[in-house]
């Protein structure tokens, strides 16, 4: 072969090698909600520890992780990652469904693969894919344990989270098991507490204060459950067999995992559902291969016997 012909020969394979990396190159934007309140403080932290291990992975790949504090600033946001960044696909945890809605149907008009995570749009058609954690299950989990713990009789209070579809999803989960296999415990009264330490103690004091016998709580989320062990404690009561909460926040794994007395179980809702949705898209866009439309992350039951399995210390949540 001619010098002329082997360095056209290498200058072909080079041009392919360049055509094929170009071809990866992908650029994904995350938008999640600021650190508020435990449960998005895990989202952050597992966000950003996805983005280092997936750009490692992955030479073409550039992840850009954005919060925000309400969903203006969002969908302000997310409009800056396609000009500015110039996105190819997009990650979202919605701050609200409603306001998001029309901003990532947008960026889906454009060409930028769009995947949800945990709160769904008012219109499913404004999303490629959907990844959520199994909030039915969380209260069905929620609903067999407490009932079976109580040995199918007692007086159970039960904190609910904010008023969403979510929230009755879990409720509605819950009070059916105890419709159909455990009748006769008997649920008190249940009152919104908004996923909240400060709102999870004042409303488990009004249950204190108005219940004289209580068997169990169900607070639904950890952080609501932190403010119901506040209260049980100043308020000495003894007659509570056991707080259950949900999420899988560290402190409350940690409390099974030592064999706590009122913290016996935990069901999770994990926030490195994050990590989940990254690793999907990431592996979906460059690969150039489909991604499930839907993805549900199940709810476990958290007991002594796997806790550990589910403590991560590292993460603020």
């Amino acid at each position: 072969m001619s010098q002329t012909l082997k360095k056209l020969a290498v200058l072909s394979i080079s041009l392919l090698a360049s055509a094929a990396l170009a071809q990866t190159k992908q650029v994904i934007g995350v938008s999640i909600p600021s650190a508020d309140h435990g449960w998005t403080g895990g989202v952050v932290y597992w966000a950003n520890q996805t983005k280092t291990e997936l750009q490692k992975m992955y030479p073409g790949l550039t992840v850009i992780v954005k919060t925000a504090k309400d969903a203006n600033e969002q969908a302000n946001q997310i409009q800056d990652m396609y000009t500015v960044n110039k996105i190819n696909a997009l990650v979202i945890l919605p701050q609200e469904s409603a306001p998001l809605t029309r901003p990532v149907a947008n960026l889906k008009n454009k060409g930028v693969f769009t995947v949800v995570v945990d709160r769904a749009l008012t219109d499913p058609k404004a999303q490629d894919a959907y990844v959520a954690g199994d909030n039915p299950g969380l209260g069905r989990v929620s609903g067999e344990y407490v009932g079976k713990t109580l040995g199918g009789k007692g007086n159970v209070v039960v904190l609910r989270g904010i008023a969403t579809v979510i929230d009755n999803q879990r409720v509605d989960a819950f009070d059916k098991v105890m419709k159909e296999k455990y009748p006769n415990v008997k649920i008190l009264d249940r009152q919104y507490a908004n996923w909240n330490r400060d709102d999870g103690f004042k409303v488990m004091q009004d249950y204190l204060t108005r219940f004289p016998k209580i068997d169990a709580v169900w607070a639904q989320d950890d952080d609501i459950a932190v403010g119901v062990l506040k209260a049980i404690e100043q308020a000495g009561r003894k007659d509570i067999k056991f707080v259950l909460g949900g999420a899988g926040m560290k402190e409350m794994i940690k409390k099974v995992q030592d064999g706590d007395p009122l913290i016996t179980a935990d069901v999770t809702y994990p926030p490195n559902m994050i990590r989940e949705a990254m690793l999907l898209t990431a592996k979906s866009r460059m690969t150039k291969t489909a991604m499930p439309k839907t993805t549900i992350i199940p709810s476990v039951l958290v007991t002594k016997d796997n806790a550990a399995k589910f403590y991560f210390p590292n993460s603020p949540f």
